[in-house]
C-alpha cells in the first residue's frame, strides 16, 4: 500500500480548495472535541488529590453551603479520635475599592489564624510575618498572587465595606504574604475581628460556614466523616462531610447534569464531522469513477481501491486532527488562563491542558472517523464493474 502513496496524495490534492475545507471543518469540529475531552477528564477525573488533601475534611451545612453552622461545633470535632487540627472559616464577600474592577474581586475569608497554617501546611510564610499575623486582631495576610496582582505590599491598608448580611466595614492591614500552591488569590483575616465587629445582638455573631478538618492519616478520614455527621445529625444545624478534593468538585454539581450535557454535545459533533467526510469523499470518488474503471482494466483489485480510498480519508483526517489537535491546546491555555482567579475551581483548571494522551486519544478519533466516513464510498468504488465505470458520464 506504501507505494499508492503518491496516488492518494495527488487524489487528495485534486480539487485543493474542497480538501482545504474539508481539513477546516474537521480540525474545527476536532478541536472542539478535543476541549470537550480535556473538559470531561478535568472536571471528573483530573483533579489530582495532594497529600494534605487526602488527610482533610470539609464540614458545611447538610442543606446548603450558604446555611451557618454554630461556632461550638469546633470543639467536639477536636476531641474524636484522629483529628489533629480543626479550624473555621466564613465567607465575607466585601468589596474593595470599585467593585466594577474584576481585580478587585477576590475571595476574602474571616478563619482562626492560630490553627489556619496547621491544618494547610502547604501554605508559606515566613515566621515574623506569621507572628505579625497572630499578634494583632486588625491584620491580613494575602496569597503572592492577589498581592502581586494589586500591587500590595507589608503595611497596605485594605479595607473591605461588608454586604447586607455582614454590614460592617473591616480596616485591614496585611501582615504577610504566603505562598499557596494552587495560585488562588485569596485573602485571610481575624474571625474574631469579625466577631467583635458585629452587633452583639447579631444572630451571624457566633457562626462560622465551613470547618476544615485534618486527620492523622488518610485512612481515617471516612470514619472522621461519619463520626462528624453522626454527632450532630439531630442537632438543628446537621452536617455534611466529605473530602477536600470531593468538595471542591462537588461545585459541578451545580451545573446540572454535565456528564449527559457533554456526552451529546461530543456525539452531535462526532456525527457531523462524520458526515462532513462522507460527503467530500462521495463526491472525490463519484467524480473519479472513469478513472476508476481504467484501474480496474490495469489490473488493480478492489481491495486496492478500497485501500486508497481509505488512504485519502485516512490523511485528511490526520491532517485536520493535527490541526485540531493544536489548536485545542491554544483553548485549553486560554480556558486555564481565564479561570485561574476562580475560587474553588483551581484544581480543574490544573487538568485544562490537551496532555499526549488526550492528544493521541483526539488523533484516534480522527482517524476512526475518516475511516467510517470513507467506508460506503470506498465500497461502492470497488465493487463498480470496469464497463459501469467507463460508461459512467456524470
Amino acid at each position: 500500500m506504501t507505494s499508492y502513496i503518491p496516488l492518494i496524495l495527488r487524489n487528495t490534492l485534486r480539487n485543493r480548495r474542497r480538501s482545504a475545507l474539508t481539513v477546516a471543518s474537521m480540525a474545527v469540529s476536532l478541536c472542539l472535541l478535543g476541549v470537550l475531552l480535556v473538559l470531561y477528564r478535568a472536571l471528573f477525573y483530573g483533579g489530582e488529590t495532594t497529600p494534605g488533601q487526602a488527610r482533610r475534611l470539609v464540614v458545611h451545612h447538610r442543606i446548603a453551603l450558604t446555611q451557618e453552622l454554630p461556632i461550638a461545633y469546633e470543639q467536639k470535632m477536636k476531641r474524636i479520635p484522629g483529628v489533629c487540627a480543626v479550624t473555621h472559616l466564613r465567607w465575607f464577600g466585601g468589596t474593595y475599592k470599585d467593585p466594577g474592577n474584576p481585580k478587585n474581586r477576590f475571595g476574602q475569608f474571616a478563619i482562626e489564624p492560630e490553627t489556619l497554617f496547621n491544618v494547610y501546611p502547604e501554605l508559606k510564610i515566613s515566621e515574623s510575618e506569621k507572628q505579625a499575623f497572630l499578634s494583632q486582631k486588625t491584620t491580613c495576610v494575602a496569597s503572592r498572587a492577589l498581592a502581586d496582582r494589586l500591587g500590595w505590599r507589608l503595611g497596605t491598608r485594605i479595607p473591605l465595606v461588608g454586604a447586607a448580611m455582614l454590614p460592617v466595614t473591616l480596616d485591614l492591614t496585611l501582615a504577610g504574604i504566603f505562598d499557596n500552591p494552587d495560585g488562588n488569590p485569596v485573602l485571610y483575616f481575624n474571625w474574631e475581628y469579625l466577631r467583635d465587629s458585629l452587633a452583639a445582638s447579631d444572630p451571624h455573631r457566633d457562626m462560622i460556614q465551613q470547618y476544615y478538618v485534618e486527620a492523622a492519616n488518610k485512612d481515617v478520614v471516612s470514619d472522621i466523616a461519619s463520626r462528624i455527621d453522626a454527632m450532630f445529625e439531630d442537632s438543628p444545624y446537621p452536617t455534611k462531610s466529605e473530602p477536600e478534593q470531593a468538595f471542591l468538585l462537588s461545585f459541578v454539581s451545580f451545573l446540572g447534569n454535565l456528564k449527559l450535557f457533554l456526552a451529546v454535545i461530543f456525539g452531535m459533533v462526532t456525527l457531523t464531522v462524520l458526515l462532513i467526510s462522507g460527503n467530500m469523499l462521495s463526491m472525490s470518488v463519484r467524480e473519479r469513477t472513469r478513472e476508476v474503471g481504467i484501474l480496474k482494466s490495469l489490473g488493480f483489485s478492489s481491495g486496492e481501491i478500497l485501500g486508497m480510498v481509505v488512504g485519502e480519508a485516512t490523511l485528511v483526517a490526520i491532517i485536520g486532527g493535527l490541526v485540531g489537535c493544536a489548536c485545542a491546546s491554544v483553548f485549553c491555555a486560554a480556558f486555564a488562563q481565564a479561570m485561574r482567579n476562580a475560587p474553588g475551581f483551581v484544581s480543574i483548571v490544573r487538568g485544562m491542558s490537551l496532555s499526549p494522551l488526550m492528544a493521541m486519544l483526539t488523533l484516534s478519533i480522527a482517524v476512526l472517523i475518516g475511516t467510517m466516513s470513507s467506508l460506503v464510498p470506498g465500497f461502492n468504488a470497488a465493487r463498480v464493474s470496469i464497463l459501469d465505470a467507463l460508461r459512467y458520464n456524470g
